[in-house]
């Protein structure tokens, strides 16, 4: 079914390529600058198939999602969703993840290189009481990101239009060109779009229709460059043992009052007591660095690079600065090249 998938993708000039966790993706299309550009202008297609999609269902799901990551799960009506984020039992990140609630469900779209990881956590801390089964749906769905200011148009023109101005990771299972997708908004970065689920049987068909109606396709290298340049953190680089999610600027994603769940003493204390000592910010670079990299002011050492990109306008990075050298604005030196500290849109 996927090879299908593939199949069409190469018939649009998909070249492939092995990730570090052993998927095969569709790195590029070969139009790498007129992606970017559709992201700008128009729509881009993008395959996030490679994500994982986990599914709670019986029950006590709500409340067995709501104990195990920052966001406020119980809230959740069937068709709305959220952004969470895992963590472990001081804090420190695990994943940044979207939940959407459906009628009998919860479905959650995590980071490639955190499936098998939160697989085993969240059967971990399954009781013999709870009323809770976990699946994984991710060899048996696909996932794409419509992204990009023309995406409501897109999917208007294949005849759907019930989700126009609705709250991010609104969602609902609608017939696309007589297949069944449950399209919901957000395209998982800043910029506007949608993120589509649908069954593996129907990937290739619905990879066709959306191209066909205009979108262009774009591989998972622009993805990265747009997620560095937007500020989306990413587990292994910005969402890490070393950093928390109050340091990572995912201030959308925890409620403060929603009571006990793993790591929140600590997350609740650091609010409290303004402990946030580091935060992630957006570099413009006068260069090329290697992640790792530590940031300086007068050749004290005040962060680190996390994710660097080669980008339309010269070099980007993400870096952790400690809160009290500054923030947007700030000069800094990254080992030989010069840096300037600015706010990027995922964590504005």
């Amino acid at each position: 079914m996927i090879q299908e998938l593939h199949d069409i993708q190469t018939s649009f000039g998909a070249i492939f390529g092995e990730l570090t966790t052993t998927e095969t993706v569709p790195v590029s299309f070969a139009n790498d600058a007129a992606a970017i550009t559709a992201t700008k202008e128009s729509v881009a297609l993008c395959d996030r198939t490679h994500w994982g999609r986990l599914q709670i269902s019986d029950s006590d799901r709500l409340r067995f999602l709501h104990n195990q990551s920052t966001n406020n799960i119980n809230k959740l009506q069937p068709g709305q969703g959220c952004d969470t984020v895992f963590v472990t039992s001081t804090a420190r990140t695990i994943d940044l993840a979207t939940a959407y609630a459906t009628e009998d469900a919860l479905l959650i779209l995590v980071s490639p290189n955190r499936r098998r990881q939160l697989l085993e956590l969240l059967d971990r801390y399954i009781f013999p009481m709870d009323r809770v089964e976990l699946t994984d749906l991710t060899d048996t769905t696909v996932a794409f990101s419509a992204i990009g200011p023309e995406s409501s148009k897109l999917l208007e023109k294949l005849g759907v239009s019930e989700l126009e101005n609705l709250p991010h990771a609104s969602h609902k299972l609608i017939k696309l060109a007589g297949i069944e997708v449950r399209v919901a908004m957000g395209s998982g970065l800043a910029s506007p779009g949608y993120t589509l689920i649908a069954t593996a049987t129907d990937a290739a068909k619905l990879w066709h229709e959306l191209v066909q109606a205009g979108a262009v396709p774009m591989g998972d290298r622009v993805w990265e460059q747009l997620r560095i340049e937007q500020g989306r953190p990413a587990a292994d680089f910005e969402l890490t043992d070393d950093y928390n999610p109050l340091e990572a600027r995912l201030l959308h994603t925890i409620t403060y009052d929603k009571g006990c769940y793993i790591g929140q003493e600590t997350i609740a204390r650091l609010n409290t007591y303004k402990g946030v000592k580091q935060q992630l910010w957006g570099i413009q670079l006068s260069g090329a660095v290697e992640p790792g990299t530590a940031v300086t002011i007068e050749e004290e050492k005040v962060g680190k690079i996390t994710s660097v990109t080669e980008t339309q306008s010269g070099f980007f990075g993400l870096a952790y600065i400690r809160t009290k050298a500054g923030g947007a604005g700030l000069k800094v030196q990254v080992g030989e090249i010069v840096g300037e500290v600015v706010n990027v849109p995922f964590l504005s």
